[in-house]
């Protein structure tokens, strides 16, 4: 049976409701990647589970990273090899079992700057990267890497330098839409019985003594607050950790450090390449990704201890990133070639080293207190991982005996059939008035679910028109986004179910307007609720621009505050 909650407006009502009338095995506070994961692995052993996010659905980090799922070629360097070996398990379940609709094969090339101790240097730490990831038994058969001269290099990606390189490797990796992902998440839960609302915030823990049993959870949307009874409550926050903790008086043995990465994003036709690339900086490594009719190129890693909720890209961000690639590049890029910024905060575990790129990306979890669990630091690939973690230290606190995770035997939603519906396309096009090159943009969006936006199509033909201002869209997926998918803004939708703010040149502006009146009637504003959205996403694109014109962090929050209050 194909799974297909919906995650709609009088489903996150009904599960605010849910939650509030029985008292729950494990709740979940936070709605990233790992909370999410968190919520399906609780749920697949039988529990009672509810999740609450108070934003939207990975509105964090979880929706602004670098998409990559990956083992992390650097930490070999640093002989982690427990990381690399668990991460590429995970891209390998992902790619051939979990979520194939959603995550695809992706081939970089390392450029070599000349050393003769670099080839094989650089070629024995792929060579074992492929060999850890064969040995994990998953993996999709990802082509093996390859070394190559400097001629064939150039042919495969023709925007190099000459003399930027001596010749390359090319290996493979994967990537991800990382919100679309979570989005995905949380619906395969939900599935599973997983009560779930975003836009609902844990205001205070309910106590008994010293043990939690529950949280305060107001809902954003209408003030109302909710008494949650669970006897496990997980906080999956990230960088929000250390404040939730607070909240109960316990930070722990531990804290959480945030890092802020800034990616840039530039039209496809500005690099001529059949390949990402990734290159060696000062501080870790920089990677030019393919996105669709993109390039996303990033990151940055800088310490950042203001406001976690819009961390803002600085002129000095965008322009490191800009002066790295362009060392490699024959036609340098100009801050006029970007067409979109985001910047994500990763939560790293603080050690001794001063360096946030030294810090550690590997997890914990721990109980601080009676009844409240903490999962912390990690990486996106390996949430599944964490996530079962998560649950057994909850379990233990449970009284009953409850199953093994079984996560790595659960599709997410949209997985299950997707092979033979990609090979039906054509069928499914003919059926639906669709061309293919639509029919297949959705199966790799939403996987087999695909055929319920097709339904949507069929019923409303106007929205198998695309979006006006982001062509790359149809209007069938703003709707869809409101109805199935937990989308209750503009900005939900324009930065999250769809990547329309940073894919064009004017941030989504000019499809500000159609979308809003697509959700409008999807959500039942009125004309003022819709005027107000539009003004409020053309507000927080003006603060962007004027953050990223900055030369420091401080200034750059300054001037976002000064752009959003003034209207922009």
């Amino acid at each position: 049976m194909q799974l297909s909650a919906k995650l709609g407006p009088d489903q996150r009502l009904e599960a605010l409701e849910a939650m509030a009338q029985q008292n729950l095995d494990v709740l979940v506070v936070g709605g990233g990647v790992v909370g999410a994961g968190c919520a399906l692995d609780a749920a697949t052993r039988g529990l009672a589970v509810g999740i609450v996010e108070a934003h939207d659905w990975a509105s964090g980090t979880s929706s602004r990273s670098s998409k990559l799922i990956h083992g992390g070629l650097r930490y070999l360097e640093m002989l982690d090899f427990r990381l690399v070996r668990e991460a590429l398990k995970e891209r390998g379940l992902l790619l051939d079992r979990l979520a194939p609709h959603l995550v695809r094969p992706v081939p970089f090339l390392y450029p070599l700057n000349g050393h003769v101790w670099e080839r094989a240097y650089a070629g024995s730490g792929v060579a074992l990267y492929d060999g850890m990831s064969v040995s994990s038994g998953h993996g999709r058969g990802l082509p093996a890497h390859r070394h190559l001269t400097r001629r064939h290099a150039l042919r495969i990606a023709p925007s190099l330098r000459k003399d930027s390189l001596v010749g390359a490797i090319q290996y493979y990796d994967a990537q991800v839409d990382d919100a679309r992902f979570v989005a995905t998440l949380v619906r395969t839960a939900a599935n599973y019985g997983a009560h779930a609302a975003n836009r609902a915030r844990v205001v205070a823990f309910l106590r008994e003594g010293e043990r939690v049993v529950g949280a305060v959870v107001r809902d954003e949307m209408s003030g109302q607050e909710y008494r949650i009874r669970a006897s496990q409550v997980i906080n999956a926050t990230g960088v929000w950790t250390d404040d939730v903790q607070e909240m109960v008086g316990e930070r722990g043995k531990f804290h959480v450090r945030a890092s802020k990465g800034v990616h840039l994003v530039v039209p496809r036709d500005r690099i001529q390449s059949e390949s990402g690339i990734i290159l060696r900086t000062e501080k870790s490594v920089l990677f030019i990704i393919p996105w669709g009719r993109h390039w996303i190129i990033g990151t940055t890693d800088t310490d950042w201890k203001l406001d976690k909720e819009n961390p803002a890209a600085t002129a000095a961000d965008i322009d490191y990133v800009l002066a790295h690639v362009n060392k490699v590049l024959n036609t340098p890029l100009s801050r006029e070639d970007v067409e979109g910024v985001y910047a994500g905060l990763r939560p790293l575990l603080a050690g001794e080293s001063e360096e946030t790129s030294k810090l550690s990306r590997e997890h914990v979890v721990a109980h601080v207190v009676p009844g409240l669990v903490v999962v912390a630091g990690g990486k996106y690939t390996t949430y599944r991982v964490m996530a079962e973690d998560a649950v057994n230290a909850a379990v233990h606190g449970l009284d009953q005996r409850v199953p093994a995770s079984c996560t790595d035997n659960v599709p997410l939603a949209g997985a299950s059939g997707y092979a033979a519906q990609w090979n039906s396309r054509a069928r499914l096009a003919n059926g639906s008035g669709l061309h293919v090159a639509w029919i297949e943009h959705l199966l790799r969006r939403y996987g087999t679910l695909a055929v319920e936006l097709v339904n949507l199509v069929q019923q409303n033909p106007d929205l198998a028109q695309p979006l006006d201002g982001a062509e790359d869209y149809l209007r069938a997926e703003v709707v869809y986004a409101a109805t199935h998918e937990g989308a209750l803004d503009l900005e939900d939708v324009l930065t999250r179910r769809t990547r329309i703010c940073f894919e064009t040149f004017d941030r989504g502006v000019r499809a500000a307007r159609p979308a809003a009146e697509l959700l409008a009637t999807a959500l039942a504003w009125d004309k003022d609720r819709t005027e107000s959205e539009i003004a409020s996403y053309g507000s927080r694109i003006a603060a962007e621009r004027a953050a990223q014109d900055q030369p420091s962090d401080e200034e750059a929050m300054a001037a976002a505050a000064a752009a959003a209050g003034s209207g922009g």
